[in-house]
């Protein structure tokens, strides 16, 4: 399976963006509003934005596949945040009128304590050798998904160690608009960033499973490409977004031909999220697990076993997935 790229740091959105006085229908707690102007980034135009592909933001946690205990493993996003008195001082910077001089971070003795495999995302900056925060004051990492994982547990149900396998939805590879559910080696995955979504996960927009029956999945980055595109100015994305079906998604994120991504969130224009009927819902789904190249003895309870007794049913959406046990 081909990823177009990766989410491991801070994405920058498409247009330059303003604070409005307003609390944010996004984030809780947050008093103000960021918003699109109608002004394209420099960083967009330099990453050649119009020849860009254009892929579905899909609404779930961040997730990596990288090796460990040599094998490959699943990998959860966990930032290095400050601590109580590095944050207070951060804050007082921010909200300062004279913040011109910059903020000097102590790597040492700014930063919560974080596991000792806890990695720090590649594509950060990088200072005298160490990780440095970004502009909100985090350093963006990863920490390995244990198979017995309590914090973690919804990770777990996506992921088959003993089999190398990750439960993944994605297009199917032959049928245009079906969209397939099957088992995918985590070797394949190695390196590549995904989404989880599900029951658990981000309120659950996409109307997956139940709190009896919560269905968790992976949908590796860039794995949905948009068919029919708008055009890259203000207008034009704002009547795609709020009138075609296919605009019915959280947002847009470009793979640039330099490896860059730019993205653009329903909330920079001004629109909700979530809706009542995403595009990612509106599509027939398929289970897909006969094309294993082995038999599996899936453990009893796992998501992995329930599908594979729904292997070759098709569901008009994915919120039709239910099962008897």
């Amino acid at each position: 399976m081909s990823c177009l790229g990766s989410v491991q740091q801070k994405v920058p959105c498409l247009f330059v963006t303003q604070v409005k006085d307003e609390p944010s229908a996004k984030r809780e707690r947050q008093p103000f509003k960021v918003l699109a102007t109608e002004m394209i980034t420099q960083k967009a135009l330099d990453a050649d934005i119009y020849s860009a592909i254009p892929t579905e933001k899909v609404d779930g946690t961040c997730c990596y596949v990288t090796t460990y205990k040599g094998q490959p493993y699943l990998w959860a996003r966990l930032d290095r945040k400050p601590n109580k008195h590095a944050e207070k001082r951060f804050k007082r910077f921010l909200y300062s009128t004279d913040n011109s001089k910059g903020f000097t971070w102590d790597i040492e003795e700014d930063f919560k304590h974080v596991p000792e495999c806890w990695i720090p995302a590649k594509a950060i900056d990088h200072y005298n050798g160490k990780p440095f925060p970004d502009e909100n004051g985090h350093i963006p990492g990863w920490v390995p998904v244990e198979k017995n994982s309590k914090q973690y547990c919804w990770h777990t149900s996506v992921v088959d160690y003993e089999f190398d396998l990750g439960l993944v939805l994605k297009h199917h590879p032959e049928e245009s608009g079906l969209l397939e559910i099957s088992p995918v080696p985590l070797s394949d995955l190695s390196e590549q960033t995904l989404e989880l979504i599900g029951t658990n996960v981000n309120a659950n927009p996409y109307g997956l499973g139940n709190k009896k029956h919560p269905v968790h999945l992976l949908v590796p980055h860039g794995a949905f490409q948009i068919k029919t595109p708008p055009a890259l100015n203000h207008n034009d994305l704002l009547s795609w977004f709020s009138g075609c079906n296919e605009g019915k998604i959280e947002g847009i994120v470009w793979h640039c031909n330099n490896g860059y991504l730019i993205k653009l969130h329903r909330h920079h224009l001004g629109l909700t999220w979530p809706i009542g009927d995403p595009h990612l819902t509106s599509q027939p789904v398929v289970v897909t697990f006969s094309g294993a190249k082995y038999d599996y003895n899936f453990e009893s309870k796992t998501l992995f076993n329930y599908f594979s007794k729904v292997d070759g049913q098709r569901f008009n959406s994915l919120r039709d997935i239910v099962w008897d046990l």
